[in-house]
């Protein structure tokens, strides 16, 4: 006896519990009333990183005379940069030669200017730059040919 009313004292309980459990899940939910509006507002932070790459730096790997006897070469410097005030390149010689001329050739708003020992190559605004520098020199003073003699370096503006 004590076993059945055990048993049955569990059913209704069962029952009960399973009759109660929607209406406890109902207290998390709500209607909506009809034409009501939701507002939000959303802040996005979107950070560009500063870039200044290299993309081509070509130029012969030695210089020698030409049949004209003159030293002579092209470099080809392709820069991309995303900083707004652009960026300057520095040219010096790392060979023993003498004279040293540098003109830029079909870059419009790139300036060069001789600095020092060297020359300095500026592009003031952001973007892909490509730059031809015909190079002449009065030859080296030890050899008949040489490495590239000319080292660039790029700064950030």
């Amino acid at each position: 006896m004590f076993r059945r009313r055990l048993m049955l004292g569990s059913v209704w309980l069962l029952g009960a519990a399973l009759v109660a459990w929607p209406s406890l899940s109902r207290a998390e939910s709500a209607v909506a009333k009809p034409g009501g509006s939701a507002s939000a507002s959303l802040q996005f932070r979107i950070i560009i990183p500063p870039v200044l790459r290299v993309v081509e730096n070509s130029h012969p790997p030695a210089i020698a005379p030409d049949a004209a006897g003159q030293w002579q070469a092209d470099q080809r410097l392709v820069v991309f940069s995303n900083l707004k005030q652009g960026f300057c390149a520095t040219l010096r010689l790392q060979a023993p030669v003498d004279g040293w001329a540098l003109q830029a050739v079909d870059s419009p708003g790139v300036t060069l200017q001789p600095a020092g020992d060297g020359w300095r190559l500026c592009a003031p605004r952001p973007g892909r730059h490509t730059v031809t520098l015909q190079h002449r020199f009065n030859g080296p003073t030890t050899a008949a040919a040489v490495a590239w003699p000319v080292a660039t370096d790029l700064t950030a503006l």
